[in-house]
Formats: structure tokens, C-alpha cells, sequence
């Protein structure tokens, strides 16, 4: 069955870097939409960056400029550097993935990684 594992969270001091990755099996990443939620707590599920079947790209106001999505497929690996960390990034992290269109909506994702914890302090 399909899973993505994620890995890379940590804690991290304001201003630091990290780089999460996501690990795609039985699953092609390439021939589909990409994307990293996050969820902090009290706080809604939100999309923070999106990567198309086609390469295009889309980011959460709050992190544009400081994110950047890509994919290695190749490797079958999702990846979200994050750079310029603020207290407001922490948050459990976790990538998804679908089939057509691009959306911001996670309840179009159909798989789900189990996570990974990034904490800016």
C-alpha cells in the first residue's frame, strides 16, 4: 500500500534552518500533486507549499520567500527547505499527495505521512 515517511523535523532556533523529507513507496510522486500541511496546536490543518505533476509550485503567503518545495524523482522524495524559521513555523509537518489538480484543500489528499515535528524557539 502507499506510504510517505517523512523525516528531517527537529528543533531549531529562530532564524535557523531545517529540511524535511518525505519518502514515497508503492507510490510515484512524480505523476502526481505534492504538497506539505502543517499543524500547530490549537490551530487548523494548513497548507504551506504544493508542487504540481508538472513542476509548478505554490506557497502559503506566510512562508513565501523562506520555503521552497521540490521533488527528486528520482529518488522518489519530496522535500521542503525551510529557511529563516520563526517561532510561528511550529508545527507537525506532514506531506500528502493526490491524483489531478493542484488544491489547497487537504481533504482532496488522498495519502497522508505520519509527520514530523519542527520547533522553532
Amino acid at each position: 500500500h502507499v506510504q510517505l515517511v517523512e523525516s528531517g523535523g527537529g528543533s531549531v532556533q529562530a532564524g535557523g534552518s531545517l529540511t524535511l523529507a518525505c519518502t514515497a513507496s508503492e507510490y510515484t510522486l512524480s505523476n502526481n500533486v505534492v504538497a506539505w500541511f502543517r499543524r500547530a496546536p490549537g490551530k487548523e490543518r494548513e497548507g504551506v507549499a504544493l508542487i504540481g505533476n508538472y513542476g509548478a509550485t505554490d506557497y502559503a503567503d506566510s512562508v513565501k520567500g523562506r520555503f521552497t518545495i521540490s521533488k527528486d524523482n528520482a529518488k522518489n522524495t519530496l522535500y521542503l527547505q525551510m529557511n529563516s524559521l520563526k517561532p510561528d513555523d511550529t508545527a507537525m509537518y506532514y506531506c500528502a499527495s493526490k491524483s489531478g489538480l493542484c488544491t489547497w484543500l487537504s481533504s482532496g489528499y488522498m495519502n497522508w505521512g505520519q509527520g514530523t515535528q519542527v520547533t522553532v524557539s
